[in-house]
């Protein structure tokens, strides 16, 4: 089969025909018909400090698919030949303090696809059957493909509690862009987002943020302040992994108010304990990952009920054989979500 594989250290993927993945009794063998470029994926592609600490080559790259069951194990019993999924990312070892304790999504000994083991940027992906997630008809193939970050973006909203509330969010990529749907189906009173790229912000507004600014703007507190009231924000979901977002976002959440934060830092980040959290008296919320099970029936229900679209955030569709455009479209910020579609002619 095909497959995109960090072949060895240093920057860039290899297309190469290898070998099927084996199945075990309860692993499931999925033929990919659509996957989705994440950020994880753009760093594993440039061998960032991040990758070269955690990534082992020779590793086949990608974790956010969907496609068409090819074969089963002899223990499975849930999932059948030609059901169409996609899959949870994160494969919890199902035995630790956490997964008995309903978070497995925290696992102490957690795999991800495409970074831990072999992932789905290839013909056919083998996932354990606990993963698989079967769609419903109504989920166009292109946004199943991406299910995995919309989950993150469901995930940080669902645990913020934003109903009736106000929310900033700071860095609209794809995920912040999805949140702003996602906030406003549960409830949002308002959304402001703050991100450094044009066309990103008015991609923002398109999907229903009330203002969008740029990070640099001089008088930017007292803009968000001068929207809530005085305030400050309830709410701060915070995507970017920027250093200075993160400060700049818990400065706008009021007093009492609640701050998510999903975005990744590249290195440590000093912030400003004191004012920004202590005497604000803060709830921190760290989000990884999606909360599984309950993350995908929340967001297969926002789809199907058409309370989010997807459209304006998956700006590009491309097949496999141009997988070096794609990633050249990602790190250069003309691209919001890139997915790769597997089954097109090159």
């Amino acid at each position: 089969m095909r497959a995109l594989v960090k072949s060895a250290p240093g920057p860039g993927l290899d297309l190469l025909e290898v070998p099927l993945p084996a199945i075990g009794p309860t692993d499931v063998l999925i033929r990919v018909r659509m996957a989705g470029i994440c950020g994880t994926d753009g760093h594993i592609w440039e061998w960032d400090r991040w990758s070269q600490s955690r990534i082992h080559p020779p590793l086949i790259v990608g974790h956010e698919f969907v496609g068409t069951v090819a074969a089963v194990g002899d223990a499975v019993h849930r999932v059948n030949l030609g059901d169409r999924v996609a899959a949870e990312s994160h494969i919890s070892c199902q035995n630790c303090l956490l997964c008995r304790t309903g978070q497995e999504y925290i696992c102490e000994r957690v795999q991800i696809l495409g970074v831990d083991r072999d992932g789905a940027f290839a013909d056919y992906v083998a996932v354990p059957e606990h993963n698989v997630w079967q769609l419903d008809p109504a989920v166009p193939d292109a946004w199943a493909a991406v299910f995995d970050p919309l989950g993150n973006a469901v995930h940080t909203v669902m645990a913020a509690g934003v109903s009736a509330k106000s929310v900033v969010i700071t860095g609209v990529g794809s995920i912040g862009l999805m949140a702003i749907p996602v906030a406003r189906a549960a409830g949002a009173a308002r959304v402001i987002a703050i991100d450094v790229n044009p066309k990103k912000l008015e991609i923002a507004q398109s999907l229903g943020a009330d203002a969008a600014f740029d990070a640099t703007t001089p008088d930017l507190r007292q803009r968000v302040l001068d929207l809530t009231g005085g305030h400050g924000t309830d709410v701060l979901l915070e995507m970017s992994g920027s250093g200075a977002a993160i400060n700049l976002g818990l400065s706008l959440v009021r007093n009492g108010g609640r701050a998510a934060l999903l975005g990744l830092p590249a290195d440590n980040v000093s912030l400003n304990l004191a004012e920004n959290i202590i005497f604000k008296g803060l709830t921190v919320l760290g989000i990884n990952g999606r909360s599984m099970f309950a993350t995908w029936y929340q967001m297969q229900t926002l789809v199907t009920a058409r309370r989010i679209d997807l459209d304006p955030i998956i700006t590009h569709i491309l097949p496999l054989a141009r997988y070096r455009d794609a990633f050249t479209l990602l790190n250069g910020g003309s691209a919001v979500k890139i997915v790769l579609d597997l089954t097109a002619a090159d």
